[in-house]
């Protein structure tokens, strides 16, 4: 657990703007992710591609995750980002609008070993959760992503802060990744000066269960950092349950009576996670 890596803030940066992707390597997100698809005009794809391609080999994102999202498969560009992607070695390749785990294999060949990601935001998708996240089993799948956005598009549906008509479909996302050790993140607000508003669907993020939000502007990124990295109580109640289960007249006691409370084991694995992310982040 002390290697976890945090992604409270994963923040789409457009690949075709140059000194966009110059700046996202001072920011404080945990995760860039360079878009070759929905934030790049068709006639700027290659050299969106080739930007992408030479920021990842160029470095000096320091303890940022780099990856890179790619056009689909079903695409003029898809073959050529993925080849390109795989080349160039990004922390993972994000692969969009993954319906099947038919898709996943599809993307997974294409993309050698790279770990990948893949965009939960269709509502084929929705039926098929537990066996796309079971294709991360005999290939490189380590994550998802929802793309809200898309998925609101094909339903159809009108979303508001606390996204009433996704919510069920959000949870299942997040039940199946699990089921299967995935990494889950949540999809992005649109409302770029609305503070408050983020950060109560930040808030609403972390009650599902996500590990992050993605992100579309950097002023974003501070909100979705706070709201996902534990509090100073949440840290110091952590350190009360990992301290309790390390006594040794505690030793293979399954539940535990900590501070009034009724403690299990269960709790104590919830808490090295809380302080391995305080850790990382020097929270």
């Amino acid at each position: 657990m002390s290697a976890l890596r945090p992604r409270r803030s994963a923040l789409y940066m457009p690949a075709a703007n140059a000194r966009a992707i110059e700046k996202s390597r001072s920011l404080d997100c945990d995760v860039v992710i360079l878009d070759l698809e929905d934030a790049v005009a068709p006639e700027a794809k290659a050299e969106a591609r080739r930007q992408a391609v030479d920021a990842v080999q160029a470095g000096g994102f320091g303890r940022r995750e780099v990856v890179i999202r790619v056009n689909g498969l079903d695409t003029p560009w898809g073959a050529d980002d993925l080849a390109a992607a795989a080349a160039a070695r990004p922390d993972a390749i994000l692969a969009p609008k993954v319906s099947s785990p038919e898709d996943v294999a599809a993307y997974a060949a294409a993309s050698g070993d790279c770990p990948l990601w893949a965009m939960i935001e269709t509502c084929g998708c929705l039926f098929r959760l537990d066996a796309i996240a079971a294709a991360a089993r005999n290939t490189p799948l380590t994550a998802w992503v929802i793309g809200t956005n898309d998925l609101a598009k094909e339903m159809r549906c009108r979303l508001d802060v606390e996204r009433r008509p996704l919510q069920a479909a959000l949870s299942l996302a997040v039940a199946a990744a699990r089921a299967e050790g995935l990494v889950i993140l949540d999809g992005v607000y649109n409302a770029l000066e609305d503070d408050a508003g983020l950060e109560r669907q930040c808030r609403q993020g972390v009650e599902f269960g996500f590990d992050g939000k993605t992100l579309i502007h950097p002023r974003q990124v501070p909100v979705a950092n706070t709201v996902f990295t534990p509090t100073e109580d949440e840290v110091r109640w952590a350190r009360t349950v990992v301290d309790a289960f390390a006594q040794p007249e505690n030793a293979g006691k399954g539940v535990l009576r900590v501070e009034g409370r009724m403690v299990e084991r269960l709790h104590l694995e919830e808490a090295r996670r809380a302080l391995a992310i305080a850790d990382a982040v020097g929270a």
